[in-house]
């Protein structure tokens, strides 16, 4: 799952062990949270795990981005990750930096441009676990870094936000959105192509393009296509439109940006 990234930041260094960001909202096991991400960052390659620690209900200081070959964003309170980076230019400097970014969890939610930061609730009605919902009732979307092409919800089939991620695709207007399942990657290049790899799946939601149900296209961005061609895919529909939902497994490409 971090051998990418870790080889990413290597090159930024020219070789070598890279130095790499761990970003964690501190609520008050930070100390405790960045253990874990620097145990396991060390055992799966030679690099320097360095902890940037942001209290709760403050804002990220970029200054210390400046020494680091790559950038992760850990998991927690996605809300509070959203909340920490609002405005102070994360996303603008890792693109003109041309660091590695990686996110995980919260840090893969707040990745996306318009970011679903969470909530359980889509006008009242319940559409996925209140556990899932991030201290929210209703479904947020709010602004995040930009640096991928789509919405990202996650713990996609462990904790029932597949149906979040749809109702917000519908009621937000999101061009594109994908959940991501626990132990899974979505490694997007340059070109804002994502592949698939690890354990799980990765399930992409598309708003319907026309009333009648059909969501195909010839597979070159325009609608939805079907990848490699082994994906799986299903339609639904709601007051506010349908959408197509897609799954991809570990080395198949998602249907465009």
């Amino acid at each position: 799952m971090h051998g990418p990234f870790l080889r990413a930041a290597s090159a930024v260094r020219g070789g070598g062990g890279p130095r790499v960001g761990c970003v964690v909202v501190d609520e008050g096991d930070g100390g405790e949270q960045f253990a874990r991400w620097d145990a396991v960052l060390r055992s799966v390659g030679d690099c320097e795990p360095v902890p940037l620690l942001v209290p709760l209900g403050e804002r990220f200081d970029v200054g210390p981005l400046r020494d680091l070959d790559g950038l992760l964003v850990c998991g927690g309170l996605t809300p509070a990750y959203q909340e920490s980076f609002a405005g102070v230019g994360i996303g603008a400097w890792v693109r003109e930096s041309g660091i590695p970014y990686a996110g995980f969890s919260a840090g893969a939610a707040v990745a996306a441009r318009r970011a679903v930061v969470g909530g359980w609730l889509d006008g009242g009605t319940p559409v996925c676990p209140e556990d899932s919902a991030e201290d929210l009732g209703e479904i947020e979307v709010r602004d995040g870094l930009g640096l991928v092409p789509f919405a990202v919800d996650v713990h996609a089939a462990q904790w029932g936000t597949l149906a979040r991620l749809t109702a917000a695709v519908t009621r937000f207007g999101l061009a594109h959105a994908v959940a991501v399942d626990e132990n899974t990657l979505l490694e997007v290049g340059p070109d804002g192509r994502a592949r698939v790899a690890g354990l799980g799946r990765a399930h992409s939601v598309r708003p319907l393009t026309n009333g009648n149900g059909d969501g195909n296209s010839d597979g070159n961005g325009n609608g939805n296509s079907r990848g490699n061609g082994n994906g799986n895919e299903s339609e639904g529909g709601s007051g506010r439109g349908g959408v197509l939902v897609r799954s991809f497994s570990a080395g198949e490409f998602l249907d465009g940006p």
